[in-house]
């Protein structure tokens, strides 16, 4: 079992920056495949990002070449040229030990079965 917790979220002007951090309780699953998704206001939760380890990344086209995933004590999410259309609630989750993902189902909800709480991100023009 793993405890996720994220922090980091806030309020931010388009264009801004921001980083997510998650919080690891059993660091076994960083050497998996781990994700960041958001839920806007009113939406769907959505795969944002993915790493897995050998530190292969996955991104949704709306985030590409903005936002960067990465790995170390912890998972984090470096969040650039922010855009109101960012905003939402994000969450950091672990899939299953020893299991990798590939392709889009990186950034699918089925392959993940730990969650954090989320953080808050809004962005604001």
């Amino acid at each position: 079992q793993v405890q996720l917790v994220e922090s980091g979220g806030g309020s931010v002007q388009g264009g801004g920056s921001l980083r997510l951090s998650c919080s690891v309780s059993n660091w076994d699953y960083l050497n998996g495949c781990m994700g960041w998704f958001r839920r806007a206001p009113e939406g769907e939760r959505e795969g944002v990002a993915s790493i897995c380890k050998a530190d292969s990344t996955i991104y949704t086209d709306s985030v590409k070449d903005r936002f960067t995933i990465s790995k170390d004590y912890a998972l984090h999410l470096q969040m650039s040229n922010l855009k109101e259309e960012d905003s939402g609630v994000y969450y950091c989750a672990a899939g299953p030990m020893r299991t990798e993902c590939s392709g889009a189902y990186c950034l699918s909800e089925r392959f993940y079965d730990h969650w954090g709480q989320g953080t808050q991100v809004t962005v604001s023009s």
